[in-house]
C-alpha cells in the first residue's frame, strides 16, 4: 500500500514540511514518486517515521536518529550497534524520567503544604 504526503502526515502527526526535512536530513529515504512527480510512501516508510517520531519525543538528537537510519540501511548486520543505540538512549530516557519523578515528588509535597490533600502524599501538618 502507498501513501501520499497527506496521509502520510495525518497517520504520523508530522507536517508536510517535517516529513520533506526528514528526507533532506537523512533520516528517511527519498520515498517513490508516482507519474506526475508526488511522493508516495510505503508502509515500511510509515513505520519509520512513527519510531523516529517517538525517538525524537524522548529526546534523542537529529545525529542519533540519522546513525540510527544508517544502520538499517545497512542491513541486519548492523542489529548489535541499533540495539546499542537503543539501549544508550533508553538509559538516558529513564534517567529523564527519574528526574521528572522526583521533581513531581517536590511539586506534591508543596502542594500539601498549601492544605490541598494529594493523593499518595502524608499530611505533614498532622503530628
Amino acid at each position: 500500500m502507498e501513501f501520499t504526503i497527506a496521509e502520510v502526515a495525518e497517520q504520523t502527526g508530522l507536517t508536510a514540511h517535517t516529513l520533506r526535512y526528514y528526507e533532506r536530513a537523512g533520516l528517511l529515504d527519498p520515498p517513490e514518486r508516482d507519474w506526475n512527480g508526488h511522493r508516495r510512501y510505503s508502509e515500511q516508510d510509515v513505520g519509520m517515521l512513527r519510531l523516529l517520531t517517538r525517538l525524537r519525543a524522548t529526546g534523542m538528537p537529529i545525529a542519533g536518529m540519522r546513525r540510527y537510519a544508517d544502520l538499517c540501511r545497512v542491513g541486519p548486520a548492523t542489529f548489535d550497534e541499533r540495539r546499542e543505540l537503543l539501549e544508550e538512549h533508553r538509559r538516558q530516557v529513564l534517567e529523564r524520567i527519574a528526574g521528572l519523578q522526583s521533581d513531581l515528588a517536590l511539586i506534591e509535597y508543596k502542594i500539601s503544604v498549601y492544605g490541598a490533600p494529594v493523593a499518595g502524599v502524608p499530611d505533614l501538618a498532622r503530628p
